[in-house]
């Protein structure tokens, strides 16, 4: 009889539900066509900003960002104590500003709504958002500091994850591209290379790709698109350069302890176009110019792009699917990285107990069957 959990997708998802598992002595392994992490997981910011990044109409995403937040401190502390590796996770808060009156008075109407779902915000002058960072443009009049919003580094955090699932006893298989599948009421058998993997339970987890994986069925494919995001670091030697996560309308900033300033992101619907172009670029480094003017004699470190994977209601896609035993964990558009302790803590739950959490029942699967 086939045992244990087979996960496709070895992103910070994947690898996330994958830990969990293991963990608590199931067997799982995880099948990733590529580097385990290296695509939109890397690409990310590593931004963890429920209350800075809310967007409107998204209150069951805000909830689930809310309470992922609220696992971050523990999670990390647990990670690094099991893997000995730092992810460079920083409290020191984010802060959203305005550089023209348009800006203000959307800011404004940002700031009504955070307060009517009660995030712990604050009102700034211009004054006061440069006492908190003096190298603000002049031009910024206005902004909103949240102190509740946090940072990761991506890079970091996914390799260490790498390493905490591999130690607990997960097998990770990278380099393993699916080529085809069969779920047909037995055990799910999923066809790599010139090997079948068979598995008491199966996890779609491939990001962006989850919708195409070859032989799964309409039944369980995901509707998911790739969103292009091309974003870039710059390099500063000063420490104090930069301390706090910056967003403007047009860009956001999140230093790193090593130096880097990412910025980001755009957001595309280029398909799996991974061409960078001189237009996005230009557009995030005349965003960051505008509201931090001292970046103009940074130099550049790196510019990439990912695939944010995107829902058809920008939610994640979480939990089992019409065909019992397979499951989804896809979807998570922007919030990839915010949502992973939660998406780890509550989809190993539900694949081991066969619990569905009310955290998870507005993010069904089922929920885009006619």
């Amino acid at each position: 009889m086939s045992e244990g959990t087979l996960i496709i997708g070895g992103g910070i998802v994947g690898l996330g539900i994958g830990w969990r598992l293991a963990q608590r002595g199931e067997p799982v392994t995880v099948l990733e066509r590529g580097e385990a992490g290296r695509e939109a997981s890397s690409a990310s910011a590593g931004l963890l900003a429920p209350a800075t990044e809310v967007h409107y109409q998204e209150d069951l995403n805000l909830a689930l960002g809310l309470e992922s937040i609220g696992m971050y401190g523990e999670f990390v502390a647990e990670l690094e104590s099991v893997t000995g590796e730092p992810v460079d996770y920083r409290r020191e808060g984010a802060i959203a500003i305005a550089l023209t009156a348009d800006d203000a008075a959307d800011l404004k109407d940002l700031y009504e709504y955070q307060r009517a779902r009660k995030l712990p915000v604050r009102w700034l002058s211009g004054d006061g958002v440069r006492e908190l960072e003096p190298g603000i443009s002049s031009f910024a009049t206005a902004g909103i500091q949240c102190d509740m919003d946090h940072q990761v580094d991506p890079r970091r955090l996914v390799h260490a994850m790498r390493t905490a699932f591999v130690k607990a006893g997960g097998t990770l298989l990278e380099h393993t591209e699916v080529t085809g599948m069969r779920i047909n009421g037995g055990p799910p058998a999923v066809r790599a290379g010139e090997r079948e993997y068979t598995a008491r339970r199966l996890v779609i987890a491939a990001g962006a790709w989850s919708g195409l994986l070859p032989g799964l069925p309409e039944a369980v494919r995901p509707p998911v698109r790739p969103v292009k995001g091309q974003a870039l670091s710059l390099r500063s030697h000063q420490p104090e350069f930069l301390r706090h996560l910056v967003r403007t309308p047009r860009c956001y900033m999140g230093p790193k302890s090593d130096g880097r300033i990412v910025v980001g992101a755009t957001v595309e619907e280029m398909g799996f176009n991974r061409d960078l172009t001189a237009g996005g670029m230009y557009e995030l480094l005349r965003a960051a110019w505008e509201a931090l003017p001292g970046v103009y004699e940074l130099p550049i470190q790196e510019m990439w792009c990912g695939f944010r994977p995107g829902s058809r209601d920008n939610g994640p896609i979480l939990g089992e699917s019409r065909i019992p035993g397979v499951f989804v964990a896809t979807g998570h558009f922007r919030n990839g990285i915010l949502f992973a302790p939660v998406t780890a803590h509550y989809m190993s739950r539900l694949i081991l107990e066969g619990d569905l959490p009310e955290a998870l029942k507005p993010f069904s699967p089922l929920r885009f069957s006619a």
